[in-house]
């Protein structure tokens, strides 16, 4: 009982936490539209620029500070990636030690100077690889700021995804390069310090002018705005492009809608454009040689198959170019384009391209909180990857999602496995990081084809593309779209295979005859429960099925192509750690019992999932 004391000030509690509660209740998107002006310097590998940004705040929040990323601050000895990437068991072969080896010509720098909001000077303070403001006044809800600054930067020594003098000799791989606004949304401010991982930004246009040396081609994010005055192979056909005025050239991008702005520049670079049907065009730029000459002419031809593969499939590629440039260390996704190494068989450079351009989807234009959700990104991209390899590329019969199931198998019998909830910086190990958004990730779309139908899925997957392009969608929102799609209910998939480590594993306990029938006995061995596809293979080669979705599901999956004929249903309570049915056959009509033989659940142990006569 409250005292006439207590209740005044319950009231004023109760009306603080309502205030707080709504300020971030809801879901809004903040927006940015970047200028650029950006000089490098190809001697000294220095380069200084300026920006205007224009800050739309969607919130309901009021702001009192900002916070931009400044990602070559990370190239530097003593840097939270450097200590990092020394410290953890298993460190990127890539990485290592290298940064505390680098000299002071090899570092990478990003600075920022003469920061004003809207005119009036900004106090602002560098914590490694970010920049933290406070602004001189509040940026109200519903209102814009104009954010001006100057900012100077040296291109470290080619380490990890971007930098210079790459191992196969690119100058220049300019990703993660300028100041750029950490994103805030419904859980707050997102400015991870950058140790390596992944990224997290927000939409906008990109207004920018890059002046470099008159040899060099640029290629990458956005469309050239003056490819006459550039050439270069991207001027008009029977265009004669004039001698440039002086040592450079001042090369014009704009990029609308996008989330980062990424170029790879080198003088040796061969610059050859595919236009597809749609308008598309696919730019590839590479260094001719030996290496590299014959398997990119032929990856002129895949590329834009895949572009074509997952426009049907996945959802309509947005924008009207790509570009696949060589440079980085391996391969890396950024908007409209990407960075691959570039020596590389012809198998590999297509697998690389496809695995980066299914970014374009779900890193590009669904954009997830990938350091929050890494599994969202690259686990569907792989997932994306292998269906667009196998129709492109075929190489080999069999599930082509085999060697994800595998990586995940083996991380979840390895005594590693972390939750897929756990945030992309904050694993222990790389190997349960990469094993966990490469291969569980690629495993949770194909196995939710197993639980809910394949055609269902793939329904499901272009509603949730077509619903959630440029919103920022988390796990939630997935799930919501599978379940409208199915009209079954999928919180417990969610929560085991995402938020816990516990695995699945089904065994056929015991098979007898009773009678002229025969007594099946299922166990649940594993803590995960599933629903269960039972294939019957009679020794005349007919086949049946007994279906058990689970009573939690609160509904089944129709039956799917090329699937044996279902002879019984009958819903399984999870809390039951055995099942006992009755077949209506003589067990000696029986050849075999098997639990999935479709492969898609992630059985640890499917060597206890079929028994034969």
């Amino acid at each position: 009982m409250l005292n006439r004391f207590q209740k005044p000030f319950l009231g004023l509690f109760l009306c603080l936490l309502g205030g707080v509660g709504f300020a971030q209740s809801g879901r809004f998107q903040q927006s940015v539209n970047y200028e650029m002006e950006v000089f490098m310097d190809v001697e000294t590998n220095q380069y200084e620029g300026k920006q205007k940004l224009v800050y739309s705040n969607n919130s309901p929040d009021t702001l009192y500070r900002v916070f931009y990323h400044l990602y070559y601050n990370a190239f530097q000895p003593g840097s939270m990636m450097d200590v990092r990437s020394r410290t953890i068991a298993d460190p990127d072969r890539r990485v290592g030690d290298r940064i505390s080896n680098l000299t002071p010509e090899e570092i990478g720098y990003l600075h920022v100077s003469n920061l004003t909001v809207n005119g009036k000077p900004a106090q602002a303070i560098e914590v490694g690889t970010i920049l933290e403001v406070h602004l001189p006044e509040p940026i109200l809800p519903n209102s814009q700021a104009l954010l001006e600054l100057d900012f100077i930067g040296q291109v470290p020594i080619q380490i990890r995804r971007s930098g210079r003098d790459s191992a196969e000799g690119v100058r220049y791989s300019m990703s993660q390069w300028y100041p750029k606004m950490a994103n805030y949304d419904e859980q707050g401010w997102h400015a991870n310090p950058y140790i390596g991982r992944e990224f997290y930004g927000i939409w906008g246009d990109f207004d920018v002018k890059i002046t470099i040396d008159k040899t060099y081609t640029i290629g990458g994010t956005g469309y050239l705005q003056n490819p006459n005055e550039i050439g270069h192979g991207y001027e008009d056909e029977g265009i004669t492009v004039p001698e440039p005025q002086g040592n450079t050239l001042t090369w014009h991008f704009k990029a609308p809608m996008v989330h980062d702005f990424m170029w790879g520049a080198d003088p040796k670079y061969q610059h050859d454009k595919v236009l597809m049907d749609n308008g598309i065009t696919v730019h590839h730029f590479f260094i001719p040689g030996e290496k590299t000459s014959e398997n990119w002419e032929k990856l002129k031809e895949y590329t834009p198959k895949a572009i074509s593969y997952m426009s049907e499939h996945f959802g309509q590629y947005p924008y009207k170019q790509f570009s696949v440039v060589q440079g980085g260390d391996g391969g890396m996704e950024y908007a409209m384009s990407t960075l691959v190494t570039g020596e590389r068989s012809l198998p590999s450079l297509v697998g690389v391209m496809v695995h980066e351009l299914a970014h374009s989807w779900y890193h590009g234009v669904l954009a997830t909180n990938e350091s929050l959700y890494p599994w969202m990104d690259e686990g569907f991209t792989s997932y994306a990857t292998n269906l667009t390899m196998g129709a492109i590329f075929p190489r080999r019969e069999g599930n082509v999602h085999q060697g994800s199931y595998r990586g995940y198998i083996s991380l979840a019998l390895s005594g590693l496995e972390e939750p897929m909830s756990t945030h992309s910086d904050h694993y222990h190990t790389n190997r349960a990081y990469g094993s966990a958004a490469y291969s569980k990730g690629a495993v949770f779309m194909e196995q939710l084809g197993y639980v809910i139908g394949a055609d269902v899925r793939d329904r499901g997957l272009l509603r949730y593309f077509n619903t959630w392009k440029f919103k920022h969608p988390n796990v939630n929102d997935l799930i919501r779209i599978m379940e409208k799609e199915s009209g079954i209910e999928l919180d417990w998939y969610k929560e085991y295979f995402v938020y816990t480590t516990k695995t699945i594993d089904y065994t056929i306990k015991d098979v007898k005859a009773n009678g002229d029938k025969t007594e099946l006995t299922l166990q649940r061995i594993g803590l995960m429960p599933m629903p269960l596809d039972v294939v019957i293979t009679y020794k005349d080669g007919s086949q049946e099925m007994i279906y058990l979705p689970l009573v939690i599901m609160r509904g089944e999956k129709g039956e799917e192509t090329g699937a044996p004929k279902r002879i019984h249903t009958e819903d399984w309570p999870w809390v039951n750690l055995e099942k006992t049915l009755v077949i209506d056959r003589n067990l000696e009509n029986i050849q075999s019992i098997e639990i999935d033989p479709s492969k898609r659940m992630a059985d640890v142990q499917p060597e206890n999932n079929k028994v034969e006569f």
